[in-house]
């Protein structure tokens, strides 16, 4: 099995390019918010105690979340491989992660990075909310709030994957989304 993460600021793109990465190579792409969403609707063990917490408006903490991802790897079949979206987002969800695949006998295998300036993570995020009617994301200080948690909580994990000489980056900009897509792709094509 090969483990991939995606990895870059909101509005990145990682959504956007997951899909096509995931087909052209066999992955099944996860989506924390998709798991959490499955787990829910199965009325899993860790769907419900999920449920509970969002619920009460608290974040879902990372033992649950590293469970639901651990149960995709033990339960999904028929895959090449995993291409990790949303997580991790700290370290120690990254250390956590390694963890689970070194039971495994497995590892990371690249972490794909799509670098966007944050003046363009500002605009496309602005933009989605429109488009998507996402309240959440329509006030410029939730966008600029995002953007610091991203520099603060989920940057530093670049460093941890360098280290780990399994980290590559690319640009999700400029061009349309079939330039960057076939950037990503030709990337990724290098490291498989």
């Amino acid at each position: 099995m090969k483990y991939y993460i995606l990895f870059g600021p909101p509005g990145a793109g990682k959504g956007t390019h997951a899909g096509a990465i995931a087909q052209k190579y066999n992955l099944k792409h996860l989506s924390t918010g998709e798991l959490l969403r499955a787990e829910i609707a199965a009325g899993t063990e860790l769907g419900l105690k999920a449920k509970d917490l969002i619920s009460a408006g608290s974040l879902v903490p990372d033992e649950v979340v590293e469970g639901m991802i651990e149960n995709a790897f033990e339960s999904i079949k028929g895959v090449d491989g995993f291409l990790l979206d949303g997580f991790p987002r700290t370290l120690p969800q990254a250390e956590a992660l390694d963890a689970i695949l070194s039971k495994r006998g497995e590892k990371v295998n690249g972490v794909i990075s799509i670098m966007i300036p944050d003046s363009l993570v500002f605009e496309r995020i602005a933009g989605r909310a429109k488009i998507e009617g996402r309240a959440d994301d329509a006030s410029p200080e939730v966008i600029a709030h995002r953007i610091q948690t991203y520099h603060n909580q989920t940057e530093p994990l670049k460093e941890y994957y360098r280290a780990a000489g399994n980290y590559y980056e690319v640009n999700g900009y400029p061009g349309t989304i079939e330039e960057n897509r076939n950037r990503v792709l030709a990337l990724v094509e290098t490291i498989i």
